[in-house]
Formats: structure tokens, C-alpha cells, sequence
């Protein structure tokens, strides 16, 4: 199995573009020894090397673009680069549609998940739960990715018919409103969980699954409950989705919040959804943006300090921000797991050096780091808390949930930080300031400012700004010019 999925994640990036785009019909002549779209999907193979190329479209979107539009923009990072600081208008948000990424990486993965929706129904198929699993993982991952376009630029055009080759009408869309594209969302993860057959997981969990599908389901409702007026209905939706999932066995918290990002415990059983790296696949993942480098190691580094750094690696371009790390409580077993900060001692005097990122920090092989753990889109610390302001949206308490994030937190020390429940108003901020604690780094805070209208109260480079065209980032140059019928985000200059 592992010899076959690993031939056609081959297959799928040979075929690459030819399937997630199309291509124009630039001869009025059959091409030979070319794999187009007809001649590809064929074959239950062919299908499952479609899967494989979806799959890694999405890893290409989180090397670096799902950190910049998940976490950049808000309160957690700074920069002590020696290199220079890349990043600094995202953390100052001071954008325009000049510079930062594009949605022609997502529309690639919604092309994929198309072509699996439009093509697989024609396959023949060893199994028919096979075939439901592709079509469920489809409509799964094409929910995601509408979801984050969303959340990232609002109206975006709805593309659910595949690009096989150049067609003005298919390619030119304007932008739909914010309502039509949630309701493709929830139509396709409805559309989803119908078809799954069974609540397993795949070996690593690196693909969509009934558990991982019903975390989307009630991170998306819990976003229109506050973002569209969903109200009591969608908390009540995100509700049930969390209740779901506790009934699926083979997830819980991990005892130790360290062995949740360790390179051999991919896959573990708190992960419900990750994206799959390996070194001989993809390159460095975001997190190498965060680790001291090797050039920078000093030797006048503290020795505990240099013990723990290990082999360097990475730039260090962005560190957890002064304002991340005082809210950490030394008794956080969390604190350990998110950051390190570097102190050097030279003729008796200490000095502060900087700060780098523990989470995710890959192999090390011949004295070389390479970033290369799976990027964890959900986890069930998030199902836990996604559970808590579900219940506290519907004023219920949501002690229990909160008590199972913190006791593993604080082990026996766990008895000075117990959650009191208190007003609605009170628990947001104590559910919002315990996602801070439990997913720095993991491309959710930005996000997470937004849902609870907190962006323009808590970044600082956004208070006294309150605007809300504010949160969307601006659609790019470089899209606007090959869409004519998009228009742009009218918070930013051009």
C-alpha cells in the first residue's frame, strides 16, 4: 500500500497542471505521449492518483501562504531577523493588492476536488465505499478551501464544474456574494458526511475523514453564528458536529502536549487532519521561518540553552512576540512546547538573544534540520474548545471542556488555574484566550480574532482602525489582471 500510494503521488505530480488547470487548445491536432484529462481518468488508479494530486496542491498552499493569512496579521509574532524582516507589513497591516499571495493556489485544489466530483462517478470501482470515500473527500476538501477564501477575501467567484481547457465563461466569474459561497460550503460538507462509509482514518490522517469533515463543519458554523448571524441555530449546528465526533473512536488529548507535534508521532490520536510533508517530498514547511539558524548559533549561547536548541536551522525571520510569550503562566506546560527563549553569557554579564518557535521542528540527519512535520489543520484540543463556545454561545457551561484543555496544560498545578464559569462575555475571553495558549503558531489566531470581533481590540496595529472591509485581505494585482469581472476589496489601495 505504501508503495502504491507513494507511485502515484508521482503520477499525480506529473500530471500537475495538466489536471488542476486545463489546457488551451492550442493546435487543431491530437497531441501524443500527453496525458490530458480524458485519457487520465480512466481507471480506479487514475482516480486515486487524482486524490494524491489534490492532496498535494493543498501542501503546496501550506509551505507558507496559510500562515501568512492565518497567523501573520495578529498579535503573536515579531521579528528579530538578522536577514531583514519580510513580513512586517502583514503584522503592521498595512496591505494593498501590490504584494502577498493569491487564491490561484486554492482554485487549483477546488479544480482537483471538481475533477475527482465530475469524473469519479464514471469509474468503474473495485469497491463502491471506495468511491464514496474519493467523492466524500472531495466535497470535504472543496468546503475547506471555499472556507478559508472566505474567511481570507470574503465573496469569492464559485467554480464547481472542472477547467479543462480554456473557456471564458468558465474561467471569467465575478464574485459571489458572501451567503451563496457559504451555502456551496455547507451543501458540500452535508454532501460529505452522507457519503463517508465508515468513521475511519487513514493511516498518518492525512485525509479528510468523517472526524476531521465534522471539526470543518462546526468550525464553519460557529463562524456564521457570529459572523452571519447564524445565531442560536449554527451554535446549536456546531454543537452536534463536536458531540459527533466524541462518539468516533480513536481520538483524545494526548497526556503530554509535547508528544502532539513529535516528528515520529505523526498521526497521532489527537490529530483529526493534518497535511502530509516528507523530506523526500516537499521542502521546508513555515516553521523553519521560526527556528534559529546555524549561522546564528553563537557559541556564547547558554550550554542548556544550546542542549535544547540542538542542530540550527530555519532563519529566524519571525519569533513569538514579547506580547505571545508574557501570557504564558510558568506553570504552562504549553510555554516549553511554543518557545524558547535564547539568553547569551558573556564576561559574567546575561544578555537576551531572541526567541524561536518548539513547535513542529522536523529531523535532523547529518547535522542538517529539515522542517518537514505535517502541518495539523485540526486536532481535538480544538474540537474541545470549538465544543466550549458552542455551549457558551447557547449560554450553556462549558466547564467541562475547558477543565479537559487545562488539566492537561497544567498537570498538578492544575488546581491554580481552574476555570470558573462566568458571564457569556466572561467565558469568549477565557475560551479566546485559551485557543491563544493552545495553537500559537498553528495558522488559527488571525482567524480566531476575527470570529470573536476581537481583531480591532487586541492587534495593535488595528486599534482605534475599526473597519470591518479591514479583515479581508486585499485581492491581488495579480489575480485582478487575469480576472476582469473580480472586483477588488475596496479597504486597500491598490
Amino acid at each position: 500500500m505504501c508503495r502504491l500510494r507513494t507511485r502515484l503521488y508521482h503520477i499525480a505530480l506529473g500530471v500537475g497542471m495538466c489536471l488542476s488547470i486545463g489546457a488551451c487548445d492550442l493546435l487543431e491536432v491530437d497531441p501524443t505521449s500527453v496525458i490530458t484529462s480524458d485519457s487520465f481518468w480512466q481507471t480506479e488508479s487514475d482516480a486515486q492518483g487524482g486524490l494524491a494530486g489534490m492532496y498535494v496542491k493543498l501542501r503546496t498552499e501550506s509551505v507558507e501562504n496559510l500562515f501568512i493569512w492565518g497567523e501573520l496579521r495578529s498579535e503573536t509574532l515579531e521579528s528579530e531577523a538578522i536577514v531583514g524582516d519580510n513580513y512586517m507589513k502583514y503584522r503592521e497591516n498595512d496591505l494593498s493588492a501590490s504584494f502577498g499571495p493569491s487564491w490561484q493556489g486554492l482554485y487549483s485544489v477546488v479544480n482537483a476536488a471538481n475533477l475527482i466530483l465530475t469524473k469519479v462517478p464514471e469509474i468503474t470501482f473495485s469497491s463502491e465505499d471506495m468511491r464514496k470515500l474519493l467523492l466524500a473527500q472531495a466535497h470535504a476538501m472543496r468546503a475547506y478551501v471555499y472556507f478559508t477564501m472566505a474567511k481570507i477575501w470574503g465573496g469569492v467567484p464559485i467554480r464547481t464544474e472542472p477547467m479543462e481547457k480554456y473557456d471564458a465563461a468558465t474561467v471569467h466569474k465575478a464574485r459571489a456574494t458572501l451567503e451563496e459561497v457559504f451555502t456551496l460550503i455547507k451543501d458540500d460538507l452535508k454532501d460529505a458526511l452522507e457519503l463517508f462509509p465508515s468513521d475511519a482514518f487513514e493511516t498518518g490522517r492525512n485525509h479528510w475523514s468523517k472526524a476531521s469533515t465534522l471539526a470543518l463543519k462546526a468550525d464553519v458554523y460557529l463562524w456564521t453564528a457570529r459572523r452571519m448571524n447564524g445565531g442560536e441555530a449554527d451554535f446549536q449546528t456546531a454543537l452536534k458536529a463536536c458531540e459527533d465526533i466524541q462518539q468516533i473512536g480513536g481520538i483524545r488529548l494526548l497526556p503530554d502536549f509535547k508528544e502532539v507535534f513529535t516528528y515520529d508521532n505523526k498521526g497521532n490520536d489527537e490529530v483529526l487532519m493534518a497535511i502530509n510533508y516528507k523530506k523526500v517530498e516537499a521542502s521546508n514547511n513555515y516553521f523553519d521561518m521560526m527556528h534559529i539558524s546555524a549561522a546564528t548559533l553563537s557559541p556564547d549561547i547558554e550550554p542548556d540553552i544550546l542542549e535544547t536548541i540542538g542542530a540550527g536551522g530555519g532563519l529566524m525571520e519571525l519569533s513569538p512576540s514579547k506580547h505571545l510569550r508574557a501570557q504564558y503562566s510558568e506553570e504552562d506546560s504549553r510555554r516549553d512546547v511554543t518557545f524558547l527563549e535564547i539568553y547569551k553569557t558573556k564576561d559574567g554579564g546575561r544578555s537576551y538573544y531572541g526567541t524561536m518557535a518548539m513547535k513542529c521542528r522536523g529531523i535532523v540527519e547529518s547535522g542538517v534540520r529539515y522542517f518537514v512535520d505535517d502541518i495539523i489543520l485540526y486536532r481535538y484540543a480544538d474540537v474541545l474548545l470549538m465544543k466550549a463556545e458552542a455551549k457558551n454561545g447557547l449560554k450553556q457551561d462549558p466547564t467541562a471542556e475547558m477543565e479537559e484543555v487545562r488539566q492537561r496544560a497544567y498537570g498538578e498545578n492544575y488546581a491554580n488555574h481552574k476555570f470558573v464559569n462566568g458571564t457569556p462575555e466572561e467565558n469568549d475571553a477565557a475560551i479566546l484566550q485559551e485557543r491563544l495558549l493552545e495553537f500559537a503558531t498553528e495558522c488559527k489566531r488571525w482567524w480566531d480574532l476575527v470570529r470573536f470581533d476581537k481583531a480591532f481590540e487586541l492587534v495593535p496595529s488595528l486599534v482605534g482602525r475599526d473597519n470591518q472591509e479591514l479583515l479581508y485581505f486585499p485581492i491581488p494585482n495579480s489575480v485582478l489582471s487575469l480576472e476582469p469581472l473580480v472586483e477588488p476589496n475596496s479597504a486597500w489601495p491598490m
